[in-house]
């Protein structure tokens, strides 16, 4: 029986003052529409809200997750037989790698409200993707998961 990884499981959230700025957006859209009436303010108090929350939902469930044998970022899918070692950016390289060290073919699960990442090179010939970058918030925990996985 092979060992397999240390399991690793994050979701990137959205931070909590980005929920109190969906609120205000629908107070935006209740104000807006005021002068129709009670029930348009309620309206528009309610959907803009819920259209606001249902963005900041949707981008702040990023997950990325080490299991079976791959690295599971996003929607991308890699083995982790295809992928190097990994490294840990503080928040100083990691806005490095973000800007002006960043390779436009490399896969970025990025989230600006995480400071640290990690880098992992991608060892497979046949894939033009030169590297991951994975915005997270704890960058050796998920270095560890990913380097734990014994080289065959």
């Amino acid at each position: 029986m092979q060992p397999s990884a240390p399991p690793f499981d994050e979701r990137l959230t959205a931070p909590r003052s980005w929920w109190f700025i969906a609120f205000g957006v629908g107070v935006a859209c209740a104000l807006m529409l005021l002068p129709l009436g009670t029930l348009p303010m309620l309206a528009g108090l309610v959907g803009g809200t819920a259209a606001a929350a249902l963005v900041v939902s949707g981008y702040g469930s990023a997950r990325i997750r080490v299991v079976a044998g791959s690295l599971v970022a996003g929607e991308a899918r890699i083995p982790l037989s295809a992928l190097g070692e990994p490294e840990v950016l503080d928040a100083e390289e990691a806005r490095a790698w973000r800007t002006h060290k960043a390779d436009a073919r490399a896969f970025m699960l990025l989230r600006g409200y995480v400071e640290t990442a990690v880098r992992v090179e991608v060892t497979d010939p046949e894939d033009p993707t030169p590297y991951v970058y994975l915005s997270t918030r704890d960058p050796r925990g998920l270095a560890a998961a990913l380097s734990a996985v014994p080289t065959v």
